[in-house]
């Protein structure tokens, strides 16, 4: 693969390639989602299961950015319909054929590698990906809603929503699961609301 910027590469893996990678990809989730918005206080031993699917999905694949050896940014996606039926059931209620969609679920990325175009390379890589596997109408991903008010939100805070509106992701009001996790403020998983986001894989970024 090309270099980004300086020492940074980005590999694109699929299938067997993705197991070795899961360990390192574990621990930067961990560490970029405990921040605002998701506030995830994640363990290892969840996020190496949760990781595995996408080293066994016949279509999933692992985007990784390296600095060196260090794994410092990652993005995954994979089939809807290998994804859990919390993923699935906003789809099926609106009668989308699961089959037509690619879930492009997280992207985590370090902070000080943010503002490089990253973001963008991590959609272009899993729509490119999505593409080539050639059964897929749709490119989604759900994010995590919270209130504009919500005074954990740092000052700095930068949402990512007019970036997903630039790539054509559209939010889809409608759409919306629940997942429980354990936040970094409580003593319990509680259950946090997501909504997805959709984008027609033929349309121009």
């Amino acid at each position: 693969m090309p270099e980004v910027a300086g020492t940074l590469r980005v590999l694109s893996l699929r299938g067997a390639e993705i197991a070795g990678w899961l360990p390192a990809v574990a621990r930067l989730r961990i560490a970029v989602f405990r921040e605002y918005p998701y506030l995830y206080d994640g363990d290892e031993a969840y996020e190496a299961r949760y990781l595995a699917t996408y080293a066994r999905s016949p279509g999933g694949v692992l985007v990784v950015v390296l600095d060196g050896e260090e794994v410092v940014g990652a993005s995954t996606g994979m089939p809807l319909a290998g994804t859990e039926a919390e993923f699935q059931a906003p789809f099926l209620e609106r009668r989308m054929p699961i089959e037509t969609v690619f879930y492009c679920a997280e992207s985590v990325l370090l902070r000080e590698y943010r503002g490089r175009g990253l973001g963008h390379r991590f959609f272009d890589e899993r729509e490119a990906h999505a593409r080539a596997l050639g059964a897929f109408a749709w490119t989604a991903f759900a994010a995590v809603d919270r209130a504009e008010d919500d005074p954990r939100c740092p000052a700095d805070y930068r949402s990512n929503a007019p970036f997903w509106a630039r790539r054509g992701y559209v939010r889809q009001p409608d759409m919306t699961m629940a997942l429980a996790w354990k936040q970094v403020d409580c003593e319990t998983e509680t259950e946090q609301a997501l909504t997805f986001w959709l984008r027609r894989l033929d349309c121009a970024k």
